[in-house]
């Protein structure tokens, strides 16, 4: 397997294959266009050639720069003009069946070092080449959409698949300047596997009543950090797409519990609710803007301020909110137990209003909890209890928004929405080092570079602290004694020794 890769052959010419088409012409490779289709490789080609002369236009490409990438694209009229190919990827339909017959046919058509490749983005490699003559040269191959721009690829490595056969690749998705993230041949890979922790959590937030839609994405979106809140993302990405993905994944893990779907999918994707595609989903769409996000809530300015008694589970915490608290002016209750007409504040993490009362000996009436997980300068989120007293609420959402930065009420979680999440993020990137589907640097990069997450997830945990994920996972597993909540042993360990994530035994 020393042949340099020269000559690609690509087949299957909708989105994907176009995709990888025009960043293999565009590095200098020899492309070859296949589709069973008729006239569907050649339309392809010329919707190549329209995109490469825009960039241009643009002034991203020069002319000679365009001129040698149309003139590296090929028409193949059959299979059989892919023979001399070093490289064919498939990027066909996801059915394993139809793949499997594909290779067997290539195989009677390529030398013995031609590398085949599969651009699948959930169906076992191993399964793919298992009725190849020759499935140590079988590879996953996995792009996404839109290919040229989102600059990461997982190479998939078999069971059988020859480990030069994984350099090669990895070399020629840096010539294709893209990040190759190699991984093994487990459900979602890398980056469907590690994107499953947003949605699924979400929609389980959603189903208790926590909050509304426009208010989790609004956490998340605005507070975390994330690009886009998880319902906006499903509307983006489509039901019929996600929901599928979401089953299949928990399926083929056995129906692991950190996995599992949500039924408002399943409604939704028999309601055709899909998304932005349908015009409706969690969201209204029309002429490509989203309608239907609720505003942010706003709080009345109380005629008094009551006197503030803070307690949290970190000194930092504790000291940021006395230090806010003291800026606006508003006077703090020092005193070890809160003054009977106070209002007290928690920064708590993993457990509900109720479970932090009692922990702090604070009267329910007069608390509310606050999340300080994600940071505190964009957005807040409050969560008192069932029975603090309305104008306490309305007094406490005032003073956090007091400063122009927006502030979410939410009812009783057992965790925020933020530490939810963010922990089932982290502990499931943890999961998958564990198990040595890919390096620490590799689930990282896939997921910033796939996911378009701010850090990737192992990071992550470092920068917020693995201390207060494991403390918010271990507290949510003992409150619902729900296993999706069960911490990592990754994570439980690097904790106990004090050691970074990111470290990984040598």
């Amino acid at each position: 397997m020393q042949r340099e890769i020269k000559k690609i052959g690509i087949i299957g010419s909708g989105i994907m294959g176009s995709g990888i088409a025009q960043i293999s012409a565009h590095s200098g490779h020899q492309t070859y266009l296949y589709d069973v289709q008729n006239g569907a490789a050649e339309k392809s080609k010329l919707n190549l050639i329209l995109t490469f002369e825009k960039l241009q236009a643009k002034n991203k490409l020069s002319v000679e720069q365009v001129n040698l990438a149309i003139n590296n694209i090929y028409i193949a009229s059959e299979l059989a003009d892919l023979a001399e190919c070093d490289l064919i990827i498939e990027a066909i339909v996801e059915n394993l069946a139809i793949k499997q017959k594909l290779l067997k046919d290539l195989e009677t058509l390529v030398s013995e070092d031609t590398i085949l490749a599969s651009n699948t983005s959930s169906l076992s490699i191993t399964s793919i080449a298992a009725q190849c003559q020759f499935p140590e040269r079988v590879i996953g191959f996995h792009f996404f959409n839109p290919v040229p721009l989102m600059k990461v690829v997982e190479v998939i490595a078999g069971l059988k698949t020859e480990p030069v056969i994984i350099q090669k690749l990895s070399q020629l998705a840096q010539a294709f300047g893209h990040r190759a993230v190699i991984t093994k041949d487990t459900p979602g890979f890398i980056i469907n596997h590690a994107g499953r922790a947003y949605g699924t959590e979400a929609l389980k937030i959603l189903n208790e009543n926590i909050a509304d839609i426009s208010d989790i994405d609004r956490v998340l979106r605005d507070g975390v950090g994330f690009r886009m809140g998880p319902f906006e993302l499903l509307d983006l990405t489509g039901l019929d797409v996600s929901h599928p993905v979401m089953e299949s994944i928990y399926h083929q893990y056995y129906e692991e519990p950190r996995y599992k779907p949500n039924p408002l999918t399943q409604q939704m994707l028999e309601a055709k609710l899909l998304g932005r595609k349908t015009q409706a989903g969690f969201y209204q769409y029309a002429d490509g803007h989203k309608y239907g996000e609720k505003p942010c809530q706003t709080a009345v300015k109380p005629e008094s301020y009551p006197s503030i008694w803070i307690a949290a589970d970190f000194i930092e915490d504790k000291k940021i909110l006395e230090h806010y608290i003291s800026n606006q002016n508003i006077r703090l209750d020092i005193s070890e137990k809160p003054n009977p007409k106070s209002l007290c504040i928690i920064a708590s993490y993993g457990e509900d209003t109720t479970h932090s009362c009692l922990r702090f000996k604070t009267d329910p009436h007069q608390t509310v909890c606050i999340d300080m997980l994600y940071g505190f300068d964009k957005h807040r989120t409050l969560m008192p209890s069932l029975i603090t007293h309305p104008e306490l609420i309305e007094t406490a959402h005032y003073i956090f928004s007091r400063d122009n930065t927006h502030a979410s009420v939410i009812q009783e979680s057992i965790g925020f929405i933020a530490q939810r999440i963010l922990s089932m993020v982290i502990n499931l990137g943890c999961d998958i080092a564990q198990q040595q589907i890919a390096t620490v640097d590799d689930i990282n990069a896939a997921v910033r570079l796939g996911l378009g997450y701010p850090f990737g997830p192992i990071e992550w945990g470092d920068q917020l602290g693995a201390d207060k994920i494991l403390l918010i996972l271990n507290r949510i597993s003992a409150l619902t004694n729900d296993p999706r909540y069960r911490p990592s042993p990754w994570l439980q360990r690097r904790v106990a020794l004090n050691l970074p994530l990111t470290f990984a035994q040598s």
